[in-house]
C-alpha cells in the first residue's frame, strides 16, 4: 500500500532564496542528480508566483497588511512537499495525479483557515524520480491585537502551536485525501519520528560505506619504524646540533602527530562502519516486524470477520429461539384464556340454575322465603352459599396450613 506523504519545512529569507532557485530550476548544474532536464518542461503550476519568493512575500505582506515582527532570521514562510511513491502515480494515471495535487493544494488553502491569498507558489515537478508538489505559504494566524481588534499576523510559532501540531496536520490531510477517493495509507512525519528519511542505500552513498570498509581492512595503525634520537646522537657527537633540532626532531614529531590522527580517523571510520552494520540489522528487523505486523493484521481481520459471523449466527439463533418460546407460551395463554372464558360462562350459567333451583324448591315445598332457606342450609351444613366467599376462605385456610407446615419443618 502506498502512503500519503506530506512534509513541512520552515524557511528563513536565506533558505527561501535557495528553495526558489531549486523549485524554479534557476540553475543549469543541479546538485540533485535525479533531475532530468529534458522533462523540466512537463512541470506545471497550480499557483504560479510572478516574482521571487522573497518579493512575493513582501508584496503579500504589504497588500494584506500582515502584522508581526520580522527579523533577518525569522521564519517567514513554510514549504510543504506533497507526494507518494511511483507505483501510486503509475496506477492512478496522469489526470488523477493532477487531481491529487489539486486536492492537496485545496487542503492547505482551507487548513486552519489559511486562505489562498497567503499561498506564494505551488509547483508540481515531473522531472524527478517521483512526481511531487512544492507549496510555499506564509504562516498567517487570525488573532486579535491588545485592543481587541482582529488582525492577520505572521507567526510560524503560533501557526504550528502545540506538540501535536504536525500529527494533527498529518491526520487532517489523510482524512481529506481519503474522502476525495485516493486509496492511501497514513504517512509518518519526520517531526514525530525525529529521524532523517534516508534509506540504507542512500546512507551508504553519503558515508561512502564500501570504500570505508575497504580502507578499514587495509589501514595499518602501527607506528612506522624510525631511528631513535639517542642512536642518532651517538653518530652526531661533535657534529653540528642544527641537524637534530631542525630536521630530526620535527620529522619525529610529525610522525607522532600523523600516527595519532591516523588512530583517531580509524576510530571514526569504525564508528561509521558500526552504524551501517547496525542500520542493516535494524532494517532487517524492521522488515521482519512489518511482515509480522501484516500477518497479525490479517489474523485480526479474519478474527473480526469470524466474530461478526458468529455474532450474527448467535443473534439469529437467539431471536429464533425467543420467537419459538413466545409462540409456545402465547398458544398456552390463548388456550388458558379460552378455557377461562368457558369456565366463567359455566359458572355464570350454574349460578342462574342454582338461583332458579332455590326458587323452585321454595315454591315446591312452600318454604317461607329464599333467604330463610339459604340461611338454614348454611347453618346446618356450615358451608357458605356464596361460592366466591368459599374460595376466599379456602385460600386463607390453605395459606395458614402451609405456614404452619413451614414452621414445623423449621423447628
Amino acid at each position: 500500500m502506498s502512503y500519503a506523504i506530506i512534509r513541512n519545512e520552515k524557511l528563513t529569507r536565506a533558505k527561501a532564496m535557495g528553495a526558489y532557485r531549486h523549485n524554479e530550476r534557476k540553475t543549469k548544474n543541479h546538485s540533485n542528480k535525479n533531475i532530468d532536464s529534458s522533462k523540466t518542461e512537463l512541470n506545471y503550476y497550480i499557483k504560479k508566483n510572478e516574482l521571487s519568493y522573497i518579493k512575493e512575500f513582501d508584496r503579500i505582506k504589504e497588500k494584506y497588511n500582515l502584522k508581526g515582527q520580522i527579523r533577518s532570521n525569522s521564519i517567514i514562510m513554510c514549504e510543504m512537499i506533497f507526494t507518494s511513491d511511483q507505483q501510486f502515480f503509475d496506477e492512478i494515471g496522469y489526470q488523477e495525479s493532477k487531481r491529487y495535487f489539486q486536492e492537496s493544494y485545496n487542503f492547505i488553502c482551507n487548513y486552519k483557515n489559511l486562505g489562498e491569498e497567503n499561498i506564494i507558489s505551488a509547483v508540481v515537478h515531473i522531472d524527478e524520480d517521483t512526481p511531487h508538489m512544492h507549496l510555499l505559504f506564509i504562516p498567517v494566524v487570525h488573532t486579535k491585537d491588545k485592543q481587541g481588534n482582529k488582525i492577520d499576523k505572521i507567526c510560524s510559532r503560533d501557526f504550528w502551536k502545540g506538540k501535536n501540531s504536525y500529527r494533527d496536520l498529518q491526520n487532517a490531510y489523510f482524512k481529506h485525501i481519503s474522502e476525495k477517493g485516493f486509496n492511501l495509507e497514513r504517512g509518518e512525519l519526520v517531526e514525530i519520528t525525529n529521524r532523517e528519511h534516508f534509506s540504507i542505500q542512500e546512507y551508504k552513498q553519503i558515508t561512502n560505506y564500501e570504500n570505508t570498509k575497504q580502507i578499514l581492512k587495509n589501514i595499518k595503525l602501527e607506528l612506522p619504524e624510525t631511528p631513535d634520537i639517542k642512536d642518532i646522537k651517538k653518530i652526531m657527537i661533535n657534529r653540528d646540533e642544527k641537524i637534530e633540532n631542525e630536521i630530526i626532531k620535527p620529522k619525529d614529531e610529525l610522525i607522532q602527530k600523523l600516527h595519532q590522527e591516523n588512530v583517531s580517523l580509524h576510530k571514526e571510520l569504525s564508528k561509521k562502519d558500526n552504524i551501517i552494520d547496525k542500520a542493516e540489522k535494524f532494517e532487517k528487523e524492521r522488515k521482519n516486524l512489518e511482515e509480522s505486523n501484516t500477518k497479525l493484521q490479517t489474523k485480526c481481520r479474519d478474527l473480526e470477520i469470524n466474530f461478526t459471523e458468529k455474532e450474527k449466527q448467535l443473534k439469529y439463533k437467539y431471536e429464533n429461539e425467543t420467537y419459538k418460546i413466545d409462540y409456545q407460551y402465547q398458544k398456552i395463554i390463548d388456550k388458558l384464556e379460552k378455557e377461562n372464558n368457558y369456565l366463567k360462562k359455566v359458572i355464570d350459567r350454574f349460578k342462574i340454575t342454582v338461583q332458579k333451583f332455590i326458587s323452585w324448591i321454595c315454591h315446591k315445598f312452600s318454604a317461607p322465603s329464599e333467604e330463610d332457606l339459604i340461611r338454614d342450609f348454611e347453618k346446618e351444613t356450615c358451608i357458605d352459599f356464596d361460592i366466591e366467599k368459599q374460595l376466599n376462605i379456602e385460600n386463607i385456610e390453605n395459606i395458614e396450613k402451609e405456614k404452619q407446615e413451614d414452621e414445623l419443618e423449621y423447628y
